[in-house]
């Protein structure tokens, strides 16, 4: 089971990105698999092929009308059940004894 973190953006389009990144997201949420969108990024959890499926398809929709694409990917593999992208945050928060802003 893989969580993959990514953000993804054009360069020399415009100031603001949220365009781009709610077109990312689209293609995300219509993936089906489990994801968190944060303020730097996105966050997906599957099985490797099907998370890397999902950035290649943000990457083809963003590149189709952007001539330079950034993306940042950070991946943590893991043999085991799915659930982490909720489960770890979960941990941190029995461990710290509350609820934490995520």
């Amino acid at each position: 089971m893989v969580l993959l973190e990514f953000s993804m953006a054009p360069s020399g389009k415009s100031l603001s990105l949220s365009p781009f990144v709610a077109r990312i997201l689209d293609i995300i949420d219509q993936s089906g698999l489990p994801y968190q969108l944060t303020p730097m990024g996105t966050i997906i959890e599957g099985e490797w092929d099907e998370v890397m499926g999902v950035v290649g398809a943000c990457y083809r929709d963003l590149s189709a009308d952007c001539e330079r694409v950034g993306v940042h990917i950070k991946v943590d593999a893991r043999s085991g059940p799915g659930g982490r992208i909720k489960s770890k945050v979960e941990a941190v928060q029995q461990k710290v004894g509350r609820k934490l802003s995520t």
